[in-house]
């Protein structure tokens, strides 16, 4: 089997830090190549959005937080919900998720640290040593229809109810 190839199923590269038992290709003779702990949380909470069964990630405070971010019109943090540890050579990853309902959580669980450290490896070149998975809710299907019902029920009030508008 190559050298590149993880095993049959997986066609992603090993980390550069496993290459020709040299050290890391982020250091060289010609200098050194440090990776920001935010770029490594960015791609592993890309990684981890990848994977079906993930409803969202962070914890409760977070959730809400990025909620009420996104209803003033600010954009949702690509990092919620995410931790990193990052060294010259490795990363340590933990994740905040919220699963979908039904979904089995340790296959889940399997599948999002082996997307996160895949993605980690091959773009950063660090060696993953953990990804820590914490399941902090279950989304139900029922939530997304008590949104919706809300959503309606304040549509076009002070509309044709015969009271003046307060604000125009």
């Amino acid at each position: 089997m190559s050298d590149t190839m993880v095993s049959k199923a997986s066609a992603v590269p090993r980390a550069r830090t496993q290459e020709s038992g040299q050290g890391s290709a982020l250091v060289t003779d010609q200098g050194t190549t440090s990776i920001d702990d935010s770029v490594v949380a960015k791609i592993a909470g890309l990684a981890a959005r990848e994977v079906s069964g993930i409803h969202d990630m962070g914890g409760g405070a977070s959730r809400a937080f990025s909620s009420v971010r996104g209803m003033v019109g600010g954009e949702r943090s690509v990092t919620q919900g995410v931790s990193v540890e990052v060294g010259e050579r490795q990363a340590a990853v933990d994740l905040d998720l919220v699963a979908e309902y039904g979904t089995a959580i340790p296959d889940l669980a399997a599948a999002v640290r082996k997307n996160v450290i895949a993605a980690v490896e091959r773009m950063c070149g660090l060696e993953v040593t953990e990804v820590n998975i914490r399941i902090d809710d279950v989304h139900l299907p029922e939530q997304d229809k008590d949104k919706d019902r809300d959503r309606g029920d304040n549509r076009g009030r002070g509309d044709g109810d015969g009271q003046e508008r307060r604000v125009q």
